[in-house]
């Protein structure tokens, strides 16, 4: 700080603007938009399917074209963001939101329904990286520590937030719009951000102009396709051949993406997904407890919310205030969680966090086991109190062990890597646990014994992130001793 006060070259720098409390509010509003449509949707599907007479296969797809949107041009937008700045395309993502779910609610045919999703997936990946860019840009210390975790709080309990607001608004049924008041409801939030968005939050971009990287965009969006399609539509149509050739296709697709982002940074050309930031420690472990923490969250929030409907007979709104102690527990947590890392260490509060959560899964099968069938709010609050106090803990310390080593100016690229690799284990997770799921009900077991076997993939999952962020802690120990 001393050097850039007193070299009068280095004023820009110093003018650099800070993220107010303000700015950040509206910021994590802006987040609510994409994260609460992620599981909105899950309790509205039947009337959906009523509504628009849509098969299996449709209402698949209509989950699908989000997630799979989202996730392929999440790169894409971090990108833009950086060369355009990232208020403006935080901005343009919002008012495309507003759009999106307006034609979402206004949809009279399940191919409407599905383009109008696509569209809202586009809208999200433009507005997602810019809240994490612009956090590790403007802010440093303790302050970006803490702002991280109330990005993790949002970000958790905007997932079961859906949950709860899905069930309520379909059955009260305002407006006798139905379903479609869990699209409609996003507008005011909508204006609500654009009218504050340039007022508080200041406006950051890349220094220097970082030209668009179309062939990795495009290998990307090819990969990210044909493993989402084949995960979300292979246990419906059977694993078919086609759902196989996808799958297949997913590791080609992969070498060639390496090779030519190796080539376009060789060339010293600005890649979409950086292989110096790929050859990062902090970040490959990022990564992957991105894929084995997030899919086994989107596998449990499936299993179990289908159990408690389809299996117990709850309805809707029941099922959805179900998850309320999980979601109030995540937020209590989640503004403990900064202090807990500066404490404890990045790795250490994520050690910390897996084991509450595993305990939680453990007394949640125990509950299942002992209550079925007829499990409430009152008998799986304990447990799920436990998952939703752990899991806070886990998605700060993801995000602040992956943007650890991530220099500033290419802060977009690496929140666009994370959250990408983030939306692709939500599909992820969804179909594996799912199958799982789904297999033990084929096989002529019961509810109670599928969500006990998707229960217990999860607690697979999250013993291998246990025992691979021990190892990340063993080695960073080693080159950085206290």
């Amino acid at each position: 700080m001393s050097r850039i006060a007193s070299t009068p070259q280095a004023a820009p720098r110093a003018a650099t603007p800070r993220l107010s409390m303000a700015g950040l509010t509206v910021l994590l509003a802006g987040q609510l938009l994409p994260q609460i449509d992620f599981t909105i949707v899950n309790v509205a599907l039947d009337a959906i399917a009523r509504s628009l007479n849509a098969d299996a296969t449709g209402l698949e797809l209509i989950i699908a074209a989000y997630g799979v949107a989202f996730a392929v041009c999440l790169a894409m937008g971090g990108r833009l963001g950086d060369k355009l700045g990232r208020r403006r395309v935080f901005e343009w993502g919002v008012a495309l939101f507003f759009v999106s779910s307006l034609l979402c609610g206004l949809a009279q045919a399940v191919w409407q329904l599905l383009a109008a999703r696509a569209l809202q997936g586009v809208a999200a990946a433009l507005i997602v990286p810019q809240i994490l860019a612009t956090i590790h840009v403007t802010l440093q210390g303790h302050a970006h520590s803490r702002a991280l975790g109330y990005y993790g709080a949002i970000g958790g309990l905007s997932f079961i937030v859906g949950q709860v607001l899905g069930g309520f608004l379909i059955s009260a049924d305002v407006a006798g719009l139905g379903w479609r008041s869990v699209f409609l409801i996003n507008l005011p939030l909508c204006l609500g951000v654009l009218a504050c968005s340039r007022r508080w939050v200041p406006e950051t971009r890349r220094e220097g102009c970082a030209a668009i990287d179309w062939p990795g965009t495009l290998l990307l969006a090819t990969l990210i396709v044909c493993l989402l399609l084949a995960l979300t539509l292979g246990p419906g149509l059977r694993w078919s051949w086609p759902c196989l050739a996808l799958l297949a296709a997913v590791l080609p697709l992969l070498a060639a993406l390496w090779r030519v982002e190796q080539e376009q940074a060789r060339r010293g050309g600005h890649p979409l997904l950086p292989p110096e930031l790929l050859r990062l420690p902090s970040v490959g472990f990022g990564l992957l407890v991105a894929v084995l923490f997030f899919s086994g969250w989107s596998g449990f929030m499936f299993a179990v919310a289908l159990t408690l409907q389809s299996g117990a007979g709850l309805s809707p709104f029941e099922s959805g205030n179900a998850f309320i102690a999980l979601g109030a527990s995540y937020f209590v947590s989640s503004l403990l969680s900064a202090r807990v890392s500066a404490r404890l260490g990045q790795a250490r509060t994520l050690i910390v966090g897996c084991l509450i959560q595993m305990s939680g899964l453990l007394a949640l099968m125990l509950t299942f086991e002992r209550v079925w069938p007829q499990p409430g709010v009152l008998n799986l609050m304990p447990a799920t109190c436990l998952i939703g106090f752990g899991q806070a803990f886990i998605v700060g310390s993801f995000f602040r062990i992956g943007l650890s080593d991530v220099p500033q100016q290419q802060a977009g690229a690496g929140a666009a890597m994370l959250s990408t690799v983030q939306q692709a284990a939500f599909g992820l997770g969804a179909a594996l646990i799912g199958a799982v799921f789904a297999q033990v009900l084929h096989g002529g077991g019961d509810y109670r014994q599928a969500v006990l076997a998707a229960l217990g993939s999860e607690l697979v999952l999250m013993l291998m992130l246990v025992s691979s962020a021990l190892v990340f802690h063993g080695r960073r120990s080693r080159r950085c001793p206290a």
